[in-house]
């Protein structure tokens, strides 16, 4: 089974071999290749990935809040 670290930038994990280290301000950061070249794209480019990952974090949120309710009583 392939490592997996886990991703600042988009909130998931990724294998190893996708990720990059990053040294912040408050340290060390595993962020993934496809974040970091988001980043070097124009601005319109940029924004857009970062309203899909919104939208993908926001949809599991939700999912599992959903969830929640259901296997309450």
């Amino acid at each position: 089974m392939a490592q997996t670290a886990y991703c600042y930038h988009c909130v998931k994990h990724h294998p190893i071999e996708e990720m990059r280290l990053i040294v912040t301000k408050t340290g060390k950061r595993w962020r993934c290749l496809k974040s970091i070249q988001a980043t070097k794209a124009g601005i319109a480019q940029r924004d857009a990935f970062g309203r899909v990952v919104t939208e993908t974090n926001k949809a599991e949120a939700q999912a599992k809040v959903r969830i929640l309710k259901e296997t309450q009583p």
